[in-house]
């Protein structure tokens, strides 16, 4: 029933009652004040409802879309896809600075290196040997994270422009082309440093990020290398914790990783040597905030940069928005033995943004949302419940569709009507592939 005819049918109500009231002076006043909120009810309960129904009148191309966790971008060369992120006016990505956290990763695995120059070199060989478990070599992400390291530690090898980061194999002698040997100072020792194996991990039926494939590799390499290893580096938790699981745990090799899991952060007191935490928080919140916002038809900068009117706001030292890529950017920090305990519960919502939106001013609408792999630890472990706290705060009614990450198709095969959503949230499987989604809203 529509709302004209539900508030007909309430007044009708208050009329009658009202008539019957006449007759007996001590029940009128009650029964009419009954019949009045009847009526209020009824008809905050259909503006609510209509309120909360998809959009018809608007296009499903000009509804509001955010990119998250994956810049739409050339998985070769890092250029930005500039028409995904400008797709319509409300249009924007979300994720996090992966430069200046990958620059914090390596940072963190060089002062650890200083810090225990005394022990870091378990055979006494003067070669700091470290293997590097890549998650996709197109992601950008990924692309930074190898960077960041192999800058930090000085083997980092400039080709076209920019530093390579190119798995290598292995590299036990030191001759590979894609990095060099390095000289770094600790305390009163000059160490040669050395990437002796790195490689992507991708398994058979073709995931990348892959932790059991991580796994397998640490046993590959430690076979190999054996002593020679003195540092295990990855480009994700989940791949960082497979290794410190299988092999550097017992090893006492210190590993070091990128997410700051639940499952890592805990594994620092066991000596996972360190994470970086992305701020999985506030990009889960800016995710979703940047939809109620354009849904709301209100500035997109309300309760991020500027506090709404429950008061939500972000600082500027957890995030930064570049107007020219359309992106929102959480700002990284480091985990470790200094401060782990800080970051034990991956799953609790930024406290600065955490409180409830007015449902009559910010009614519920529906979004429709994919998660590129469900079996993929951070997105799945952290990320969505991070996501699920905030959809309630937000009044946001999500449909959470978890891919393969192996395939488009297997996501956009069922977003079969987007008509029935308010609002699109899209976690690509290839950062190039942003036009397999689009193409199905310009229909």
């Amino acid at each position: 029933m529509n709302k004209k005819g539900m508030l007909s049918i309430a007044t009708a109500v208050v009329l009658g009652l009202g008539a019957v009231g006449c007759g007996s002076n001590s029940s009128a006043p009650a029964a009419s004040t009954k019949a009045d909120t009847a009526a209020t009810e009824a008809a905050s309960a259909s503006t609510q409802a209509e309120a909360a129904a998809p959009s018809g009148d608007v296009a499903n191309k000009d509804k509001p879309l955010t990119w998250f966790n994956r810049q739409p971008s050339n998985s070769s060369t890092g250029e930005l896809d500039k028409d995904a992120l400008n797709y319509n006016a409300s249009t924007y990505y979300v994720g996090f600075d992966a430069n200046q956290g990958a620059e914090l990763q390596g940072q963190m695995v060089a002062d650890y290196i200083s810090a225990h120059a005394d022990t870091i070199d378990r055979n006494g060989d003067g070669v700091i040997g470290y293997v590097l478990a890549i998650g996709d070599i197109g992601h950008n992400d990924s692309i930074a994270r190898t960077r960041g390291v192999r800058k930090a530690l000085g083997t980092a090898v400039e080709k076209d422009g920019a530093v390579d980061s190119q798995p290598v194999g292995t590299n036990v002698d030191g001759t590979a082309t894609d990095v060099q040997d390095a000289e770094l100072k600790a305390g009163d020792k000059t160490f040669k440093v050395r990437e002796l194996a790195s490689q992507e991990m991708k398994n058979s039926a073709g995931a990348t990020w892959d932790a059991a494939t991580a796994g397998n590799a640490i046993g590959t390499w430690s076979s190999s290398f054996g002593d020679q290893i003195d540092i295990v580096v990855s480009n994700n938790d989940g791949m960082g914790m497979s290794m410190f699981n299988a092999w550097s745990k017992d090893k006492k090799v210190p590993t070091f990783g990128y997410d700051a899991n639940s499952d890592a952060v805990a594994a620092i007191a066991d000596g996972y040597g360190g994470t970086i935490s992305q701020h999985a928080d506030v990009q889960a919140y800016l995710t979703l905030r940047t939809l109620r916002n354009a849904l709301d038809g209100v500035d997109i900068d309300t309760g991020i940069g500027t506090a709404d009117e429950a008061g939500n706001v972000l600082t500027d030292d957890v995030y930064r928005y570049d107007a020219d890529a359309r992106s929102y950017y959480a700002l990284n920090v480091a985990v470790t033995a200094d401060n782990y305990q800080d970051f034990t519960d991956a799953t609790k919502t930024y406290a600065p943004v955490s409180n409830q939106l007015d449902a009559s001013k910010h009614p519920t609408k529906k979004v429709w949302l994919d998660i590129y792999n469900a079996a993929d630890n951070f997105l799945s472990a952290t990320y969505q419940p991070l996501l699920q706290n905030y959809d309630d705060l937000l009044n946001l009614d999500v449909d959470y569709i978890g891919g393969d990450g192996q395939t488009e198709s297997n996501i956009t095969n069922r977003l079969g009507n987007p008509s029935q959503y308010d609002a699109f949230a899209i976690n690509m499987v290839k950062t190039d592939n942003a036009a397999a989604y689009t193409s199905l809203l310009n229909q």
